[in-house]
Parts: structure tokens; sequence; C-alpha cells
């Protein structure tokens, strides 16, 4: 007498879970597409950065008597516009994907000023606080 066995076999079990795998791997980065929060959190990033640039290279302006030559030629750089910031950066900003405003913060050191930095890809706008620094 035979006996009927009821079920799937390991065989047939392995093969879906292995198709599954591959429409998950394939179809769910389609459903997910997080490329708008990645540059959104890259830009917060970089305003983050242009920010304690402008912060740092006024501490160390207001340690040399914003004396920008000589010796102290690497401790502080002048800044009288918000994109002179640019010359500031170790890592300089791509130009290709983000702009800073032409805002003038005044040759009074350590006065402060609302700039604008602005991703090209998307358009969006960050404000973040400007220091003058390094001025005759």
């Amino acid at each position: 007498m035979k006996q009927k066995q009821d079920g799937f076999t390991m065989i047939e079990l392995i093969v879906v879970i292995v198709i599954l795998g591959i429409l998950a791997a394939v179809a769910l980065p389609k459903f997910l597409d997080l490329s708008g929060d990645a540059k959104a959190a890259a830009f917060k990033g970089m305003t983050a950065t242009v920010t304690s640039a402008m912060t740092v290279n006024y501490g160390g302006c207001s340690a040399t008597g914003h004396s920008t030559s000589g010796a102290n030629a690497a401790k502080c750089k002048t800044v009288r516009y918000c994109d002179d910031i640019i010359a500031v950066m170790v890592q300089p900003i791509d130009a290709t994907e983000y702009t800073i405003s032409h805002t003038d913060l005044t040759t009074s050191n350590g006065s402060t000023g609302t700039c604008t930095m602005t991703q090209v890809s998307t358009g969006n706008t960050l404000a973040f606080s400007g220091i003058s620094a390094g001025n005759p």
C-alpha cells in the first residue's frame, strides 16, 4: 500500500524563496526612491559645513588680530562676502551642485549676515549665518 505525501518538497520551497528574493532585490528599489531624501540631507550637511567653516575662520582671525598675511595666512582668510567662504573650505564646494549668494557682510569684523546656499540640481535654498572676518 502506498502512502500519499502532502505538502511541498524542499526544492520547491527553496525555489519560491529564491524567486521572492530576486523580486525583492529588483522591485523594491523602484518603489522606494530615496534619492530626494538623500539630496536634501546632503544639502543640509553642506550648509552646516559652511556655517562651521565661517565660525572656525572667525575664531582663527580673532586669535591673529584679523591678520591674513605672513604666518597668519593659514589661520585667517578674508571673508567679506558670503561666497568668500569658498576660499576657506579645505574640501572645495562642487560649484556644479551648490552656489552661495554674494551677500555683503561688511568690512566690520565679527558682523553677521544671512547668506543663502542653493542646490543647483533641485533649486532648493537654505539660509546660513555668515561672519565677516580678516578684513583690514
